[in-house]
């Protein structure tokens, strides 16, 4: 894949100053961008839908301050804060055919082994704070796990880490190259890293594709309380 640059003249801003949360998602983009034939086909699927996008984003309005937050703490890639549109159209309740739930769709075995409970009373991984910091934890020990590779610790983290491990393995076994466009994987983890640069590219430049994005205030949309027992 070539180099692909999407230019949209967004003033860098300390950022509470942001008026727009989605500006400063862009502000803070920092995944190499390509160009790829799978990263367009998924942009047009998502341009024909666009009551779903604007329907997931009402939603994501909720849950995009918090995230983006705990995102620039870990000094991560803003393009993250937009995976939850994949995974489940920003739907905290989601839950998937193979039994993934929440905003980031934990599987129930890794929503247990980063710590979010999951029994009769409670599924944290319905829980939006709880369930994103164990998305980002999981993000960020995939990155490290695939050299700060981001496109194939994003794969990882929707087919796993030992299959993505496997591909790579196998390519470079076989003199092929190692990036994520090079590996042989199942089609939903092949569709999941275009899907992710596909909704970037449109948040980043929607009027370039003939779709706006409804302002989404920079301020919290929740707080938190503390109930007692």
């Amino acid at each position: 894949p070539g180099a692909f640059s999407t230019a949209r003249a967004v003033p860098h801003l300390p950022p509470e100053q942001y008026a727009d949360i989605l500006d400063r998602i862009r502000d803070g983009y920092r995944l190499p961008d390509v160009q790829h034939y799978a990263i367009d086909r998924e942009i047009e699927l998502y341009r024909s839908k666009p009551d779903f996008l604007d329907r997931t984003f009402k939603r994501g309005a909720r849950y995009l301050y918090y995230i983006v937050n705990e995102i620039e703490k870990r000094n991560m890639p803003l393009e993250l804060a937009l995976l939850p549109v994949v995974e489940s159209a920003f739907n905290p309740v989601a839950y998937s055919r193979s039994h993934a739930a929440g905003l980031w769709q934990f599987i129930p075995s890794t929503g247990k082994h980063y710590g979010l409970t999951q029994n009769w009373w409670i599924d944290e991984r319905r829980d939006v704070l709880r369930a994103t910091d164990a998305a980002l934890t999981y993000l960020q020990y995939l990155h490290d796990y695939f050299n700060g590779d981001w496109y194939l610790a994003i794969a990882a983290y929707n087919g796993g880490e030992g299959t993505v491990s496997r591909a790579v393995k196998k390519n470079a076994a076989a003199g092929r190259p190692t990036d994520f466009f090079s590996l042989d994987l199942k089609a939903e983890t092949r569709d999941y890293v275009p899907k992710l640069l596909a909704i970037s590219r449109l948040v980043a430049s929607p009027e370039t594709y003939g779709l706006t994005f409804a302002p989404i205030p920079n301020q919290p949309y929740f707080g938190v309380v503390d109930a007692g027992k």
